[in-house]
């Protein structure tokens, strides 16, 4: 997942980008799964909810965060331990990373809008302690399988592991050279 040591700026660029994407895309998928999810809960009981866009801009946002997360490479510190390890390790980290961006930016917010400090915190605290955990849960489980594909993409290749996601050929391959 993380951008190749080699390569001119322009190519790194191009590659740090369209990590980027794909964080966005998989993380918007997830979060607007569960936004579906909550809008139909919600009508249950008569009430209207729209926030769409929400999820993509959350999503957008996390991708950020990951990418800088591991462009400062402080994630790497279990990975020469059994996948299991580096995958839950990331998971965690990068939900407690989003949950603290999420406070700084909502006590920025409160800030901005000449709320205080207080504005900001009391935004936090709105939400409600069961709320809070959910979202976070959310993350850290919506991390799991993502930082899982990455950590295999690691170890066997993600070039390799593109292909045989995406490729009958690749598949066909890998399942000839195992019964070889």
């Amino acid at each position: 997942m993380s951008a190749p040591h080699k390569g001119s700026f322009k190519e790194r660029a191009l590659h740090g980008l369209k990590v980027y994407w794909i964080v966005a895309i998989y993380l918007y998928l997830f979060l607007g799964t569960f936004t579906v999810y909550r809008r139909l809960v919600v009508a249950e009981v008569g009430s209207a909810y729209l926030h769409y866009g929400i999820a993509l801009v959350q999503a957008l946002v996390i991708a950020k965060i990951v990418l800088i997360g591991e462009m400062f490479s402080f994630s790497r510190a279990h990975d020469d331990k059994p996948l299991i390890v580096p995958v839950i390790y990331k998971a965690i980290l990068f939900g407690v990373l989003v949950v603290a961006f999420g406070v700084v930016e909502r006590l920025i917010g409160g800030w901005i809008h000449h709320q205080g400090l207080m504005g900001g915190i009391e935004e936090i605290t709105s939400m409600g302690r069961d709320e809070f955990l959910a979202r976070v849960l959310l993350l850290i489980v919506a991390f799991i399988p993502f930082f899982a594909f990455g950590e295999i993409g690691r170890v066997v290749g993600m070039d390799r592991l593109t292909a045989i996601f995406f490729s009958k050929e690749a598949v066909r391959d890998e399942m000839t050279r195992r019964a070889s």
